[in-house]
């Protein structure tokens, strides 16, 4: 359950509890993304649950949700909106959605710019459900349409959602930028009259290929299996499925990343130049992989979340 530890646990990130008052409200809005059970699972029978792997929670959180049964938004909403909305997606590897390191601490960080935030989970791909590895796009598709189906009733602009991802939230995101209209689950209600095309896309250190070369193997296991064949891997690898009516989009790795290499954003970004596509690159000497906000300290790419809002500025955005 989120409760006011969870600001302050930012505040402290962020250096200071003067920031707190941005933010419009102590405990986020929790929406479903589905209006019932999502679509294919017959056959799941795993339990949905959220495990604390800090060692001192009291001081510092750090869950994951295992084995999502009913995905869900968590709002985070600045008591100033600039009418921008931003759907996030935190990483896991395919085997479970971070919620605090890649979630709401830097929800709360967005939101302190005035966007109107939602972090979503996300079902994983080996959990049972019928779309295998169309089960996370069902849900971000479904995710980005809910965002911007509610936009105006909630005096946000519906031409301005934004969308990101870590990680293996990396590639759901990337998935939501360019298979937005990849037909992936059956309309339910009006809400799936709306575009799933996000309008700005910012990825950070994404699992992007599923070139065994270059792939972060948990992510392409979980996802495809052990064995995939090379049109699967094609059809998962978001540098084959580039397309010139794709949003700008914004890239950040770290060189020493061990677990992700940094030749999935490199190839990702050439895709995108190749089809005219603006792309905006940061790669930084030191990092790793999964810094968030909490790993960024005395490094250089401290910097990310400045960079990624300057360019959300120029986007018109902020």
């Amino acid at each position: 359950m989120l409760t006011r530890r969870l600001f302050g646990q930012t505040a402290a990130l962020l250096a200071g509890s003067a920031a707190l008052p941005a933010l419009a409200a102590d405990v986020p809005e929790i929406l479903p993304i589905w209006p019932g059970d999502p679509p294919g699972g017959e056959a799941v029978t795993v339990q949905e649950q959220v495990v604390e792997r800090a060692k001192d929670p009291a001081a510092l959180r750090d869950r994951y949700v295992q084995h999502v049964r009913r995905p869900t938004l968590t709002v985070f909403r600045p008591a100033r909106p600039n009418g921008t909305s931003l759907l996030m997606a935190p990483g896991g590897g395919y085997k479970w959605v971070v919620m605090d390191k890649e979630g709401y601490e830097t929800a709360a960080r967005f939101a302190l710019a005035g966007i109107t935030v939602y972090v979503m989970t996300y079902r994983l791909p080996a959990d049972g459900w019928a779309a295998g590895p169309a089960t996370p796009l069902q849900d971000v598709q479904r995710a980005m349409r809910l965002v911007r189906h509610l936009a105006p009733g909630r005096g946000l602009d519906p031409a301005r959602v934004a969308i990101m991802g870590f990680s293996a939230g990396g590639h759901v995101a990337g998935c939501g930028t360019l298979m937005f209209d990849r037909p992936a689950y059956r309309p339910i209600d009006a809400v799936d009259a709306v575009s799933a095309r996000p309008d700005l896309a910012l990825l950070c250190y994404p699992v992007a290929s599923m070139d065994p070369a270059i792939a972060h193997a948990g992510s392409r296991k979980e996802l495809l299996g052990e064995a995939p064949t090379a049109a699967a891997q094609t059809a998962w690898s978001l540098e084959d499925q580039v397309r010139p009516d794709a949003p700008p989009v914004f890239l950040l790795h770290a060189l020493d990343d061990a677990s992700v290499p940094p030749a999935n954003a490199l190839r990702l970004m050439e895709a995108l130049r190749a089809a005219r596509i603006p792309v905006e690159a940061h790669l930084f000497e030191e990092g790793g992989h999964g810094f968030g906000l909490r790993f960024t300290t005395g490094k250089p790419v401290a910097a990310w979340p400045d960079l990624a809002l300057g360019w959300m500025k120029r986007k018109a955005f902020i």
